[in-house]
């Protein structure tokens, strides 16, 4: 098998694999579109379990206000409780694993579903956004040598049809996951949470208006 072939045989194990994600539903959108929920959500994804004390510190909280999304969250089974650890005063919420989908084409078919939506994903890639810039504007500079080194922000323009870019997108999402499985609860002295981002979407030709 060629090197094409095995890529081709990658990104059809993506696609399929991602079939499988949890598209959100109208409830659970609405109850994620809160912008201290969404940064609740998000801080679980990357950072791992957390309590509302720990989240509260983090956010500039308090703790009343943050266990009281937390509860919000897992009534839609956003977030859940973790098994095993924990007492009654002090407990640990975590995001279960698995992919999750934003986009309900369902949803977005009512007002209010289509807002929840928008709020949900503005907040969500907002805040992805921002760690971008923090890391070039602090980041490029105060990270050691490895870390600079190991860090790639790039961009590029190709045309492409709907088919090449469903195909680029499960190659690149056939990398994502493979990294994922073999090092989500990867632990040691050099180990660090990571974001991994990719965007591709279609640009407007000259002359289209936005």
């Amino acid at each position: 098998m060629d090197e094409n072939s095995e890529l081709t045989d990658a990104a059809a194990r993506a696609i399929e694999k991602h079939r499988g994600d949890r598209v959100l539903d109208g409830g659970a959108l609405r109850a994620l579109a809160h912008p201290l929920r969404v940064k609740i959500y998000d801080i679980l994804s990357q950072y791992g379990a957390q309590t509302a004390s720990s989240l509260a510190e983090r956010l500039g909280e308090s703790s009343g206000s943050t266990s009281y999304h937390l509860r919000a969250l897992a009534k839609h089974d956003l977030i859940r409780e973790v098994e095993g650890r924990g007492n009654a005063r002090e407990r640990w919420w975590e995001r279960p694993v698995g992919g999750v989908s934003f986009a309900n084409a369902d949803a977005v078919k009512t007002p209010a579903g289509r807002a929840a939506t928008q709020i949900v994903m503005g907040e969500f890639f907002r805040l992805r956004q921002q760690q971008l810039m923090d890391f070039i504007d602090r980041g490029v500079a105060s990270e050691e040598d490895a870390w600079q080194e190991a860090s790639l922000i790039s961009t590029a323009t190709a045309r492409l049809t709907p088919q090449q870019s469903t195909e680029l997108s499960a190659k690149i999402m056939a990398l994502i996951d493979e990294t994922v499985e073999l090092h989500r609860n990867q632990t040691g002295d050099d180990v660090r949470p990571v974001t991994i981002r990719a965007d591709l979407f279609p640009l407007p030709e000259l002359g289209e208006t936005s």
